[in-house]
Formats: structure tokens, sequence, C-alpha cells
């Protein structure tokens, strides 16, 4: 059965001290029906994505029920995910296989997240509960060990607090630096040229253009992260009705774009060096497989780039450089908009920000934006073919949950 994304919705990234999960959950889901022509009777089940409320709030159990209360649904089955920073293309893909199973007609896919506060610590306690609380001292023992032989300058060693999940990266950059010579310089390619794509996306959290310069001069977080190279503290919501050929039927709009493929696994069943089995190259491969077309027919790409160097990975896991070829790529310009294969024309999480249980969604707003050709200056000429990929949580040196989607014209 073919599915459609008729609808998409997204709030502002960034703090929302004013807004509750419920309100910005509401505005996107509204946005989303409105921008499809659907109204709440035609909804027939909803998907929910939320990482954070429970550590923030001590909200568990119903959080989707309350958070989308106010829409006025009929009586109908509201789902909640939770899979980390993959929460919300988790119910996308929930959303996907409702439709396509002829469960309904249309779905409502939504993710929500309210991560500023008062208590910084509630925050961090997010990203506390996305490894194996269980077995702390294996897990870091086994991220120190990917950095061996890179070494961190002294007078980076104590940069202050941060997230546990800068630690996490900072260990995958070395490895990738020791294994095929990525740079520095690489990283902060990649860091200036998401931050001036985000310059004219005005949902982004940060709007501020960086030279590399800048980039490579700002406050180091985790050697070789600086702050700009790393994704912020985010609020926001984003959403998308999901529907089948009757379902699309039945909305006011003819503005649909076609699910080509949606994929979602779990990782953390490779050693490092087994870089070709990492869970993002095989999803994507299935995601391929999926979708009956190769990397090399992609005209955009929106990735997990919660530092830069996530960027240069998934680059490398989607097929559009050999492994190892990430940095070279963007360092050549082929991954900026106007490029072979731009990547994160919205400015990805470092600059349009990382509100984690709506991150997976707020990628298919891009994908739906751009397919439809009203990106305005970010436009990729062309665009014909987008792909997102959105990874969740760490289970040994991957991510724990793995989401690819193609989405076409």
């Amino acid at each position: 059965m073919t599915v459609y994304v008729a609808g998409v919705g997204m709030t502002h990234f960034g703090r929302h001290p004013d807004e509750s999960v419920r309100s910005l959950a509401t505005k996107a889901s509204l946005d989303a029906m409105e921008d499809a022509g659907c109204s709440p009777a035609l909804v027939d089940a909803a998907f929910f994505g939320n990482a954070g409320q429970g550590a923030m709030e001590g909200q568990h159990s119903i959080r989707g029920e309350l958070a989308l209360k106010d829409i006025g649904f009929r009586p109908i089955p509201i789902v909640n995910t939770e899979n980390a920073c993959a929460s919300a293309a988790t119910a996308f893909y929930l959303a996907v296989a409702h439709v396509r199973a002829g469960l309904a007609d249309v779905a409502l896919a939504v993710g929500a997240e309210k991560m500023s506060g008062p208590d910084k610590t509630r925050s961090a306690a997010i990203f506390d509960g996305s490894w194996d609380v269980h077995d702390v001292e294996r897990s870091t023992a086994t991220l120190r060990a990917l950095g061996a032989g890179v070494e961190t300058p002294p007078e980076f060693l104590e940069t202050g607090p941060h997230s546990v999940f800068m630690d996490v990266y900072q260990g995958f950059t070395k490895f990738h630096m020791r294994e095929f010579g990525t740079t520095i310089g690489q990283l902060a390619v990649v860091s200036s040229k998401n931050h001036a794509h985000s310059v004219h996306n005005p949902r982004s959290q940060y709007r501020q253009a960086y030279s590399v310069d800048e980039v490579l001069a700002a406050r180091m977080i985790a050697w070789p992260l600086t702050l700009p190279m790393c994704s912020p503290v985010s609020d926001g919501a984003a959403a998308a009705i999901v529907c089948s050929e009757a379902g699309l039927a039945k909305l006011g709009r003819g503005r649909a774009v076609r699910v080509r493929a949606s994929a979602l696994t779990t990782g953390g069943h490779r050693r490092a060096e087994d870089y070709a089995l990492d869970s993002a190259h095989l999803t994507a491969k299935m995601a391929y497989e999926q979708a009956s077309i190769s990397p090399d027919e992609i005209s955009f790409a929106e990735v997990h780039d919660a530092t830069a160097f996530g960027e240069i990975q998934q680059a490398e896991n989607l097929m559009f450089c050999a492994f190892g070829e990430g940095g070279p790529l963007a360092e050549s310009g082929a991954t900026r908009i106007g490029g072979r294969i731009p990547i994160n024309p919205s400015g990805g999480l470092e600059s349009k920000g990382h509100p984690i249980g709506a991150t997976g969604l707020g990628q298919i707003f891009e994908l739906v934006t751009q397919l439809r050709g009203e990106a305005g200056v970010r436009q990729v000429e062309g665009a014909r073919v987008g792909i997102a990929e959105n990874g969740g949580g760490v289970i040994g040196v991957e991510a724990a949950a793995l989401a690819i989607t193609i989405l076409s014209v």
C-alpha cells in the first residue's frame, strides 16, 4: 500500500519558558492538520513521541493522552513512544505501519519536548537514562578506549558541565580521527555550514552564521568538539499527518508527498572496528531496498548531527561517500546547499535545535518542505527524494535505536 504525508507542522525550536509539552504538541498537531486540510474527526489514530517528560516533570504512562487532550479527537488509539532521540521518528514509523496495515486511513504522528527549565539537573537526567544505567563503568571504559592514541590536550581536560552524550560523541570522534585522519578543521567546516543554512530557517533555534575560525575559537565542550559543533538544549514540537489513498481522498489539500521507506532497527551489536556493520548503515540499506532507489538518487538529507561529527559519520553510513571520507566530503563543499548532496539544509540539530522527543519529526518537516519546493532561500534545487536519519540512545559503540525515512514527490 502506498502511504503519504499529507501535512506537517512544527513550532519554533528553542527555549519556550511559557509553553508546556501539551501546548507545543497541540500547536504542531493543529498546524499539521491545517496543512493537510484535515479535521480532528478524520484522525483514526495518533502516535506521540516524547523522551524527557518523565525525567523533567514526573509525567509517565499517559503522556500522549494528556498532551493531545485539548484537540478534540473522537475516541481513538493514542500510542506513546519513548525511544530516546528517535522517539518522534518512531512515532512516524508506527503511524506509517498502522496506515500500511489498513488499520487507519489517517494517522497523526507528533513529537514534543520541553527540555529547558529552572533545574538544569533534570535536563541532564534525560540523557542519563539513554544508555545502560546498570553498566555505566563498562560503557564509560568502552568509550574511553575508542579514543586511545588521540589524546585530549591538557588545557581541555576540564571543560565544565555538559551532557554525558557529548563525552559519547567525543569517543566516537576520536576513533574516527585515529582510523581515518579526520581533522578538527573538517568538523568546523560541518558546523559552519549548518549554522549558515539555519540563518534562513525561521523555525531554527539559532540563526547566526559562524566562520570556520569562529567555530574553532569557541568554548570547548568535549575536545575536539566546541560549542557551535554541539546541539543545544531545546524545546519544541513537530507533527505529520500520514494517510492512505483513501485517506487522501477525505482531505482538503493536494500537496502530499510519498513515503518511499520507513525503517526502524536496534543497534549495539558490533565492535568499533566493524563500522560497516553500524546499525545506521544496515538500516539505510534496508530503506534503499524498500524504496527501490540507490544513494545517488537522493537529492538531500537530514541527519542526526547531535555534534558535527555525527554528520560526518552519517554521510558515510548513508553511502554518500566511502567510510572515512565524510570529512573530505564536507570539506569539498558537496554537502552545502547547491552542492552534490546537501546535508541538513534546515541547519541540523547543531543549529536548528534538538528537542529530542520532537527531533525526528522536525526532520520530516524539512523533507516535506523541501520536496514541495517551499523552503525559500534554503531550497535545494530540483529536490525530488529526501532521506532522514535519526538515532537515539547508545548501546556499546552505536545508536540503540535507528530510524531511516525516505520521502519523494
